[in-house]
């Protein structure tokens, strides 16, 4: 175990970028190192903010120095896996923003290449570090539940589609550079997080179809090249009768969605807002938790909560060999073969096997 610092070489300045360099900012354990970026100017502004001494046009460059323990990838979808993996050749641990990647083959491959190189490898997933997902692990594995069979994945946008409705860029809505729309930028959270819950059972089928149905502005249409989903519905049917539901929305008519949740033969939880529910004496009872309380106490009690504070943070703590890495990569893997099977199932118009979304997927990288 070491308490030195994690010296942080970051690819990609843009939105994705100065987000995770904030979060490092703030962590005593990460020292940021270098940062690559193809717009100079932005890099040279942000890498004076964040007191980044060495910058690089080409990333190849950055992950040349020695000096580096861990590189993290902000870029867009489809540059995920083949920076990764160059990263992962050259030595370096790797932090890479989601979705993991592009396609389940290129996700597959990631992770094959750490193992091989016998580097770590973690993905970024923010809801398995939330609050609420330690307190319902906790009374999962404390048997609260009783035997888990169903989760449900929601997540809502009234009308929240990036550029078309008025924020970030075109990027984010064309399958070339994102391969996917809302199931790959907010789905990804949700769809994890109960994953994790789950304990990853072995995706046997998927189910889904996903709709682009909602009007847009007629100028940023075109000029977008919009050809992504604004809604993803799918079920996932799991090894041991094990079901997961799934509805994820950038632009619908309809308010806001109930939040995620997860039953089992002894009690249900709700994880937005937090909330368990039960049957005592023959009576139905909900019930809440003081989760900010909750939270203080670990902290307390607890050694090395800190680590769990956000994925920047436990991704340093787990560097510094303070704790184990959590499967975020493995999680982010399954997350990537629920996605595209509702993708492939959509397109085939029927049920899919995990084997024949593994068989059929097609790598979406762009070549650099």
């Amino acid at each position: 175990m070491s308490h030195e610092p994690v010296r942080i070489g970051c690819i990609g300045v843009g939105q994705i970028g100065k987000s995770h360099l904030e979060a490092y900012s703030k962590i005593p354990g990460a020292r940021l190192v270098a940062a690559a970026d193809l717009n100079a100017d932005e890099l040279q502004r942000v890498a004076a903010k964040y007191t980044i001494p060495h910058t690089y046009a080409d990333f190849r460059k950055l992950l040349e120095r020695d000096d580096l323990d861990a590189v993290d990838v902000c870029l867009h979808n489809n540059l995920h896996a083949p920076v990764t993996l160059a990263a992962l050749e050259a030595g370096k641990d790797v932090y890479c923003e989601k979705p993991m990647a592009g396609a389940y083959a290129d996700a597959r491959r990631m992770l094959d290449t750490a193992r091989r190189c016998q580097r770590r490898l973690s993905i970024q997933l923010s809801t398995l570090f939330a609050k609420e997902t330690r307190a319902a692990k906790v009374l999962i594995e404390d048997g609260r539940l009783g035997r888990v069979y169903h989760a449900r994945s929601t997540g809502h946008r009234r009308r929240g589609r990036p550029y078309v409705d008025g924020y970030g860029t075109a990027n984010f809505v064309q399958k070339q550079v994102a391969s996917g729309g809302a199931l790959y930028d907010m789905g990804v959270y949700h769809i994890a997080q109960l994953l994790f819950l789950l304990g990853q059972p072995a995706v046997e089928r998927v189910s889904g179809k996903v709709y682009q149905e909602m009007d847009m502005d007629t100028a940023r249409r075109e000029k977008s090249g919009f050809n992504v989903e604004e809604l993803g519905l799918g079920l996932v049917r799991f090894a041991g009768g094990v079901t997961l539901d799934i509805i994820e929305s950038w632009s619908i008519n309809l308010n806001a969605f109930e939040g995620s949740c997860i039953v089992g033969s002894k009690g249900g939880i709700r994880l937005s807002p937090f909330s368990y529910h039960t049957t005592v004496n023959d009576m139905d009872m909900d019930s809440t938790f003081d989760l900010n309380y909750a939270d203080w106490r670990w902290h307390q009690l607890r050694e090395n909560q800190d680590a769990y504070d956000s994925p920047q943070h436990h991704w340093i703590a787990a560097l510094q060999g303070r704790v184990p890495l959590l499967p975020t990569a493995e999680v982010a893997l399954q997350t990537m073969l629920v996605s595209e099977g509702i993708y492939l199932s959509d397109k085939l118009g029927r049920e899919v096997t995990a084997d024949e979304v593994a068989a059929q997927s097609v790598s979406t990288a762009i070549r650099l």
